[in-house]
């Protein structure tokens, strides 16, 4: 049947953004004068988002973009983001990178690379220092700019003669590549690139150096509602991210609101990954630049100021970022400061993060938040990143649910100077220190802690807590310790001796280091414990009346990978079934002391724990302690990943 006129009107009245909406497509292929449809595909992602308007598609075809994408504007909602996506079955990559070539030999195995001003336009990496607050050079400059050699990144030098006699980093995850070497210099016409290639012609292979500070980011605030799907990014010259600074990463939200990053490959930052942080209007580095006053207090007032600017649900987060692999970046794979509010973050694979350790600073982990209300972490798989996850200050209304941490050398969670209320559950962390909480009113339930605890007050600084579900502040309080609930936990012990601040039993005022609870034991306020399960020796909070340690020693938890896929081992623990373990709800957990709020979902409806780490139900009564509903029938090997 024919429409009518009048009808196409009525549609077109109705539903504008079905009619205005277009799809612009890219390709290598593309010529400046296209004009973006497939059959006429733009040769840049940047010139695509020269035209993208609310609602539209930038469609990029298979290749490689050397560019930096500066989105000039977002979308106007949820319903009318602007969407970039790699086309489907297609391999995208967008690189911070330019080919270096023209290398003559020095000498021996190293080689001199002479690039004039010209080559670098408006910034140069190789004199751009790494800086910020926070942040520890260890005694020597380390450059934003980076050398890749078939796409492994070589270790900076700052003399030249450790280029000619190369030696193993001390601290380094990778000894052997830690002795394929590079240094630079500039002069007021040419930037020097020496580098050591092992006796490797770098003319017949591909090498790549650091040209961009960012792959994907906007340079203004406010571009909000962008989705960014199924790239492959890499090679930045990101600077330090820190929490009081304007947070640059491989990608990046600046500021915003409602992006959704998913199904990417980001690799190979100088320093972080994908940053979810506040803009540079607020502060920037001002502990740096104004000694006078001490970090938190500068913090506090960057909070302040970023309150006055529009700190707030309507303007500010609800990203999500997911089904991302993360990795080879030397500061964090996620990190935020006050940006990352009402956010979600899931699914995502970080690991080798913080590799090469020639720096060192305050920020790094795989995913390190500042003021993660109302967040959510769940489901990540985090390894070998030095510390896995670091929510310090304001993590208020935060649930980290399912997560996967293992072979982390600091620890896999370190929750500082937050007064609650926080739910940590369903974990499953393996690494030598499993918790290190210098905070109060953090709800842990039904996870799996093979390593130590690590529990310390922290008097010397204050720290806000918000009304419930805002950014807003309800004031300012010191980090007494303790006001923690522990329920359904399976905790291990170990061989490493307990590091006791006071005897069992005294008002601890500094810090204790052990396997279980008993680190608590003389906190300021108490803790709630009851049904968790002790093994190996590590010991209860003295006021838990019916803690199940069962004797003998049993094998602690393990992790293989075989074909892709991630395996936890568990040997059975006899009588796990008799564990006093009770449903964990809102009506259990009560109210975290200082800001006076109930543990509750984001929206104020009430919380239960009713669900283990693979979404399985648990039984209304009596749930088995730990992450898994499951039978005491012998050893069992879970696909965790």
């Amino acid at each position: 049947m024919k429409s009518s006129p009048s009808l196409v009107l009525l549609f077109a009245f109705l539903f504008p953004a079905a009619l205005s909406a277009r799809e612009y497509h890219v390709s290598p292929a593309g010529k400046p004068a296209n004009d973006g449809s497939a059959a006429s595909p733009f040769p840049t992602i940047s010139a695509a988002a020269k035209v993208v308007q609310p609602g539209d598609t930038i469609t990029v075809h298979e290749g490689v973009y050397r560019e930096r994408v500066t989105p000039p504007r977002g979308g106007e909602s949820d319903a009318k983001r602007i969407t970039y996506q790699a086309a489907p079955g297609e391999t995208v990559v967008i690189k911070g990178s330019e080919v270096a070539r023209g290398w003559t030999r020095f000498t021996g195995d190293v080689w001199k690379l002479t690039l004039p001003r010209s080559f670098f336009g408006r910034y140069n990496p190789y004199q751009d220092l790494i800086n910020g607050d926070w942040f520890t050079d260890r005694g020597r400059p380390h450059h934003t700019g980076e050398v890749y050699l078939n796409g492994k990144s070589l270790y900076e030098s700052h003399l030249l003669q450790r280029v000619l006699e190369p030696a193993t980093e001390p601290d380094s995850r990778d000894p052997e590549g830690s002795t394929w070497t590079w240094f630079c210099e500039s002069d007021g016409k040419n930037t020097y690139i020496y580098a050591n290639f092992h006796g490797r012609n770098p003319n017949d292979e591909l090498v790549e150096i650091n040209v961009r500070d960012s792959c994907f980011y906007p340079d203004k605030p406010g571009c909000d509602f962008i989705t960014v799907r199924g790239f492959r990014m890499a090679q930045t010259a990101t600077q330090w991210a820190a929490p009081t600074a304007e947070q640059i990463g491989l990608i990046g939200t600046h500021w915003s609101k409602g992006w959704i990053i998913e199904h990417n490959v980001i690799s190979d930052s100088k320093c972080s990954g994908i940053t979810l942080g506040k803009d540079r209007a607020t502060g920037h580095n001002v502990w740096n630049n104004d000694r006078s006053k001490d970090g938190a207090t500068h913090y506090n007032e960057v909070i302040v100021r970023a309150l006055a600017a529009g700190w707030a649900r309507a303007k500010i987060g609800s990203h999500i970022v997911r089904d991302n692999v993360i990795f080879n970046c030397e500061q964090t794979g996620i990190c935020g400061s006050l940006g990352a509010v009402y956010s979600e973050i899931s699914r995502n694979h970080i690991h080798h993060i913080w590799t090469k350790r020639q720096f060192r600073g305050a920020e790094i982990a795989g995913i390190k938040l500042h003021g993660a209300i109302d967040v959510r972490i769940q489901n990540n798989r985090i390894h070998n990143a030095g510390r896995g996850l670091w929510m310090d200050w304001m993590a208020q209304g935060t649930r980290i649910t399912a997560n996967l941490c293992y072979d982390n050398t600091t620890d896999d969670l370190f929750v500082e100077v937050n007064h609650g209320p926080f739910v940590v559950d369903n974990n499953v962390f393996l690494s030598a220190v499993s918790l290190n909480d210098m905070s109060e009113g953090g709800a842990y339930a039904h996870n799996l802690l093979a390593g130590r605890i690590d529990s310390r007050p922290e008097p010397g600084r204050s720290t806000p807590f918000q009304v419930a579900h805002e950014t807003t502040l309800g004031g300012l309080s010191t980090t007494a310790g303790g006001d923690d609930r522990f329920f359904n936990n399976i905790i291990f012990g170990g061989d490493s001796p307990p590091v006791p601040s006071k005897p069992a039993g005294t008002k601890a005022t500094s810090r204790a280091i052990g396997y279980g609870l008993w680190v608590y034991d003389g906190r300021a306020a108490p803790l709630q414990a009851a049904g968790n399960v002790f093994l190996n020796g590590a010991r209860p909070y003295a006021a838990e009346s019916k803690a199940l340690a069962p004797a003998g020693n049993h094998a602690p938890p393990r992790i293989t990978e075989e074909a892709g896929a991630v395996f936890l081992h568990l040997e059975p623990v006899a009588g796990l079934k008799d564990a006093a373990t009770v449903r964990v709800t809102t009506a259990l957990l009560g109210r975290a002391k200082v800001p006076d709020l109930p543990y509750e979902n984001p929206d104020g409806s009430p919380l239960a724990l009713d669900q283990d780490f693979f979404g399985k139900t648990r039984p209304a009564k009596r749930p088995l302690a730990g992450p898994f509903e499951l039978g005491e029938a012998g050893a069992v090997k879970l696909k965790v990943w």
